[in-house]
């Protein structure tokens, strides 16, 4: 199987990389990134000599590139995007050009090279903000609230499209807030954990009720692999770590990980539209695919802290 991955240098994609070189003995995988700040080349150092991957530095948008990739594929696994909300909401540009744009130009190219099968990472926050109660599942309407959501939203229609109007082979899931090794510490976990590391406080958003249901990467892996490998094409699989915690329960979390107190803890203005709960059903891909998390929260915190704890000379530039 040849398999091109998009956005394989960031923090799922690499995950998911070093996973299926694993457990996938038959795949062989080119990773085309741009390698923008999220995108890192030494997520994969450890695959120096690997004959099965190779990396071909490339941005989606390259209709040129992604035609001669996609051309020699027989799999397309999409992750590449813009990913942070603070930054959308700062410049919204940059989401819509390689959230949406980029999308297209894969899309085009697969249906251009006979409908290569095409399976697209999309998140939870597509389905806008939940109340106290309830969860998305596949069936829930789109509402999203940010510009990172919406762009990630218009690159799931242009996927479902492609499927209707092209009979492109897709399949689309939509996840929760992934943790693990190899996030940027922009985000929530590794923010948090690395301030701590660093004797800095933690800035918490306003009240820092604001739930998410956080899944650890290694568990969203599983659940890509299965979707692809058994997942009915043309359908949305939703994925969730059945964790919900709130921004404190989670900086608690964190604090009691590393041994500090609530002291290091700093109240800032809270974000722009900050959604106020996600929460995911995960009872289709449980049932048609037999797919369940198996890390819950306190471990994969606890695998987290310790992570970064080691790789102190992979994190340490990153906030310099």
């Amino acid at each position: 199987m040849r398999v091109l991955v998009t956005g394989g240098c960031g923090f799922i994609g690499s995950n998911f990389i070093l996973a299926m070189l694993r457990e996938r003995p038959d795949w062989t995988i080119v990773n085309a990134d741009k390698l923008t700040y999220a995108g890192r080349g030494n997520n994969l150092a450890s695959l120096g000599g690997e004959p099965r991957y190779r990396f071909l530095h490339a941005d989606i948008r390259d209709a040129q590139a992604i035609d001669a990739a996609v051309r020699e594929c027989d799999l397309i696994v999409h992750f590449a995007a813009e990913s942070h909300v603070d930054r959308s909401i700062a410049n919204a540009t940059q989401f819509v050009r390689t959230n949406v744009e980029g999308t297209l130009v894969l899309l085009d190219a697969a249906v251009r090279h006979g409908g290569k099968r095409f399976h697209h990472i999309s998140t939870d926050e597509v389905f806008g903000e939940l109340g106290a109660t309830g969860s998305f599942s596949e069936s829930s309407p789109y509402a999203p609230r940010s510009p990172y959501a919406a762009s990630k939203a218009g690159s799931d229609h242009l996927v479902r499209a492609a499927f209707h109007t092209h009979g492109l082979p897709v399949t689309i899931s939509n996840c929760s807030n992934n943790y693990g090794p190899y996030q940027h510490p922009e985000k929530l976990i590794p923010l948090f954990v690395t301030n701590l590391l660093e004797g800095k406080k933690v800035p918490l958003y306003g009240d820092g009720r604001n739930v998410r249901d956080w899944l650890h990467v290694e568990d969203h892996v599983r659940a890509i692999d299965l979707v692809i490998a058994r997942g009915r094409i043309g359908e949305t699989y939703c994925v969730g770590g059945g964790a919900e915690r709130s921004n404190l329960e989670v900086a608690r979390a964190l604090l009691r990980a590393l041994g500090k107190t609530e002291e290091m803890i700093e109240r800032v203005p809270d974000r722009k539209g900050h959604d106020f709960r996600y929460a995911i059903d995960a009872t289709k891909i449980r049932e048609e695919l037999g797919w369940a998390p198996r890390i819950g929260f306190e471990d994969g915190i606890a695998r987290t802290v310790a992570w970064y704890g080691e790789h102190e000379a992979w994190w340490k530039p990153l906030k310099e």
